[in-house]
């Protein structure tokens, strides 16, 4: 069976972040998948910085593990440092983050995808889609190859015609020292799909034997850290590398406004919008005139190489400019570069056009994921990538589409903003995003996703065991703490420590444990509740889930009673067929804009922007509430 005579179930195009989870997601459900991407040696290469997780998107890295997905293993297997962000706030808000090794991260992810079963591989580019009227039938690669597929994920990158910027030098690639890929964006136009131009950069990288530390502020990860992945196939670190934070002054800015006249992103050159959240260190300087210093990370690139990535500091202007202006930043004051920062140009294609499987809405059996949906970051893109390969399969199988709601994950908020919203910059996730953060945290991505995954066949049986058990044992914790009265002898000296109010009579632990000064930790000098611990053989993950339960349990309930009502909303469907303009008391954007999203329910209707909440109660009139 030959790539000439073989009809794949799935073809994944482009092995990044998301062709690699796209690819393991539809081999793990049965589908025979082929990933075709232009340099074998790149899957999975960590093409920005060498970190996975940080605010929202550590979240989203914990629900592609509890989803059945490589991300996070891979992430633990690679991890140089581990931190968990935000503690300072309440538990919707912590996100962990991982430094990794950049060459061992991308050789782990290989040697993982190569023991997927029903996986095929084939290094070559794609520049043509084949087609039978309104549905995909196969690809065409560079060396003429026509290959038949019943299913094709688009997970092209920033390779889709990219143009590569350095000061007043472009030159084509999706990646320094990789070539564009040509020919698919042109066969889409034809069959009438908008594509816009998205822009996103990288900073330098640097030898870390040429800097002085001793200038910078250490940042350790954290004492006791954490891990990624649900499985206890990964253990957390035990030896950490620390990055260091370093800041610019007026002189660098200075140094970089003499580029400005030369740099690309300001006379023109370069036309597209770039991440308004991860901007280049001129559009810092620029758009934030009155700060007199932004804050450097610099991050190692792995345990065993010099190389330093310099965060914070992207930029297309030119080397010149770039080697002068960073000198004046203290701790690279001697530095040698490895390689020059550049912005890179590509196409995108204005995700409105998809459906919430990420199927495009004009070609039937075509899915898209990641940068071409005008996402930027590793794990929206692995996100993407997981759900367009479970839907695929799901699609050959001719079972329903796999739709994660606003209420239910992280990446459901993903998915729904881009195809309800669309985005005209690159989208990244954040916690504001999501209006059900509390719901959604990352310690309980499991208990949300596994048991749907399990139903998928994509989560093991291990998986599902684990997340029972985790369920159970921390049900009957809570119900033992509920239960347990506590003496003042037990309890005043823990509340005396600090500074706290004292009771005068026994009382249940439950009531006391609410109050926001005190941590479970500090319960853990009652003998009754330590016992009850160790006979249980309770460990810290369960213990967490208790002590938010114990703490927050009140507005967790408020919120999933909010979830709940919009949730009716969502089962009021819109059928495919519905006329719009015969509504008459719609306003016109609203109908305008309804036209163009052909929303499937009233809710996903009530968050397109242009549709009032007037304009939704013409709607459920309509649909006969």
């Amino acid at each position: 069976m030959g790539l000439f005579n073989t009809t794949y179930d799935v073809i994944v195009v482009g092995g990044g972040h998301a062709g690699s989870e796209a690819a393991a997601a539809s081999a793990n459900m049965g589908a025979h998948t082929l990933l075709i991407t232009m340099n074998l040696q790149n899957i999975a290469q960590m093409s920005c910085n060498p970190a996975m997780g940080g605010i929202a998107k550590g979240q989203i890295v914990r629900e592609i593990d509890a989803l059945g997905g490589y991300s996070a293993i891979v992430t633990d297997k690679t991890a140089i440092q581990f931190k968990m962000l935000n503690k300072s706030k309440g538990p919707a808000m912590w996100s962990p983050r991982a430094q990794s090794d950049r060459m061992q991260f991308a050789e782990c992810w290989r040697t993982m995808l190569e023991q997927t079963e029903n996986l095929d591989f084939y290094q070559d580019s794609v520049n043509g889609l084949l087609f039978d009227g309104d549905k995909i039938t196969g690809v065409k690669t560079a060396l003429g190859l026509e290959i038949k597929a019943k299913t094709v994920i688009v997970t092209a990158g920033t390779f889709l015609n990219g143009l590569i910027h350095i000061g007043e030098k472009t030159f084509g690639g999706g990646r320094a020292g990789e070539g564009a890929s040509t020919g698919i964006t042109e066969d889409l136009v034809v069959k009438g799909f908008e594509a816009g131009r998205m822009k996103t950069g990288t900073p330098p990288r640097v030898d870390g034997r040429s800097l002085d530390y001793s200038k910078m502020t250490e940042q350790p990860g954290d004492e006791n850290p954490e891990k990624f992945s649900y499985l206890p196939v990964t253990k957390p670190l035990t030896k950490q590398r620390s990055c260091y934070l370093t800041y610019t002054n007026p002189e660098v800015h200075d140094l970089l406004r003499e580029g400005f006249d030369r740099s690309p992103m300001f006379n023109g050159r370069i036309k597209s919008t770039g991440p308004r959240y991860c901007p280049s260190v001129e559009d810092k300087i620029n758009r934030f005139a009155e700060k007199e210093r932004h804050q450097i990370f610099v991050e190692p690139e792995g345990w065993n190489t010099v190389e330093i990535y310099v965060n914070g500091f992207s930029t297309s202007l030119p080397e010149d400019i770039q080697d002068k202006a960073i000198r004046s930043i203290p701790g690279f004051e001697n530095v040698k570069f490895f390689r020059y920062g550049y912005a890179i140009e590509y196409d995108y294609f204005p995700p409105t056009q998809l459906k919430h499987n990420l199927e495009t809405k004009l070609i039937d059996n075509l899915f898209f994921a990641g940068q071409i949906n005008g996402t930027t970051g590793y794990e929206e893109a692995a996100a993407q990538g997981l759900m367009a390969g479970v839907n695929a399969a799901l699609k050959v199988q001719e079972k329903e589409p796999f739709i994660l709601k606003r209420s239910e994950a992280y990446i459901g908020v993903l998915i729904d903003d881009l195809i309800t919203k669309g985005t005209e910059e690159p989208y990244r996730m954040f916690t504001s995003r999501a209006e059900y953060r509390t719901l959604l945290r990352q310690d309980n991505a499991d208990l949300r996703l596994t048991e749907k995954s399990y139903k998928l066949g994509l989560a093991s049986q291990e998986r599902m065991d684990r997340v029972e058990e985790k369920k159970n044992k921390t049900q009957n914790l809570i119900d033992y703490i509920k239960g347990l009265s506590v003496t003042k002898e037990d309890i005043n000296p823990i509340l005396e420590e600090k500074n706290l109010a004292t009771i005068n009579q026994s009382m249940k632990l439950y009531k006391i444990a609410a109050r926001p000064q005190l941590t479970f930790s500090d319960f853990r000098s009652i003998d009754k509740l330590e016992n009850y611990i160790q006979e249980n053989e309770i460990d810290n993950e369960i213990i967490e889930q208790v002590e938010i339960h114990l703490k927050y349990s009140g507005y967790i309930e408020k919120e999933k009673n909010n979830a709940d009502k919009l949730n009716r909303l969502e089962n009021v469907p819109i059928p495919a067929t519905f006329d719009y303009s015969k509504v008459k008391s719609l306003s016109y954007e609203a109908r305008e804009k309804l036209s163009k999203i052909q929303p499937t329910s009233i809710s996903q209707a009530s968050r397109i922007s242009g549709v009032s909440p007037s304009d939704i109660s013409v709607l459920l009139v309509y649909m006969g509430r």
